[in-house]
């Protein structure tokens, strides 16, 4: 049984005027927030707000070009290797490999996460069986429904118990109900003391996180919990406060 640990005081993510530039274009500009431990971090913006490039930074990915940021105790200037050694990581495309079986996939992530052959074995059992994945553990991954993709993924990036998953527009293409289904799955990591940093473009799904920021033209112009930014905004939904933010946006591209 997943112990339930309630979002606490603990700062996984930090960052400080966090600045990223290509050129004269300011892609990311002075962004400052924080993100507690087992907290659902919904980070919105339209295409061109620059959120693909602030994650890239925080994944260790791509090097700041000023300000300061911190990840799982890891400072993403000086440390971005142990950055990617203490994440996980889910893109809209789900990062499986086709061309392996499901055991296989697991396998090579836990290898690449740096877990030993009897942990991978032992969380692999114990994964096929909460996934009722048993009968599919030797089938090739492109051979799963598309809903089962997206849980196959989601578990290999948190396979080795991340203290931070970035989850980026994880729920693209798939149906409502396995959408739902999905965020169960968040909420589960969630509870057992897993930060979520999710980007979406269904702004229902920014109803679940427990905070949200929305960037626009590459800063943070709003950042509260959905229930605070809405009576701000004055909006019945999160799409209402997001339409307003959205439109004062000058650029389209980032």
């Amino acid at each position: 049984m997943t112990e339930i640990i309630k979002p606490s005081l603990e700062k996984v993510i930090v960052t400080k005027n966090l600045t990223k530039k290509f050129g004269h274009f300011t892609a990311v500009d002075h962004i400052s927030f924080e993100v507690n431990r087992g907290e659902i971090f919904g980070f919105l913006g339209a295409n061109g707000a620059g959120k693909t490039t602030a994650m890239r930074m925080l994944c260790g990915l791509s090097k700041p070009t000023s300000g300061e940021g911190t990840v799982a105790g890891f400072d993403i200037h000086k440390q971005p290797e142990m950055v990617k050694k203490n994440i996980g990581y889910m893109s809209q495309k789900f990062s499986l490999y086709d061309d392996l079986k499901v055991w296989e996939n697991i396998e090579l992530f836990g290898g690449i996460y740096g877990m030993t052959d009897n942990e991978i074995k032992l969380k692999t059992d114990e994964l096929m069986g909460r996934l009722n994945f048993e009968s599919e553990r030797d089938n090739l991954v492109k051979s799963l429904p598309l809903g089962f993709k997206q849980k196959l993924a989601f578990s290999v990036s948190i396979f080795h118990t991340p203290k931070v998953v970035f989850l980026d527009e994880p729920t693209g293409g798939v149906d409502p109900i396995t959408r739902r289904k999905f965020w169960e799955m968040i909420y589960e990591a969630a509870a057992s003391g897993i930060t979520v940093f999710v980007t979406t473009h269904y702004m229902d799904e920014a109803e679940y996180c427990d905070r949200v920021s929305i960037m626009v033209d590459g800063r943070i112009e709003a950042l509260d919990s959905p229930a605070n930014l809405k009576e701000q905004y004055n909006a019945r939904n999160m799409d209402g406060v997001f339409q307003q933010l959205a439109r004062k946006a000058k650029r389209i591209d980032a």
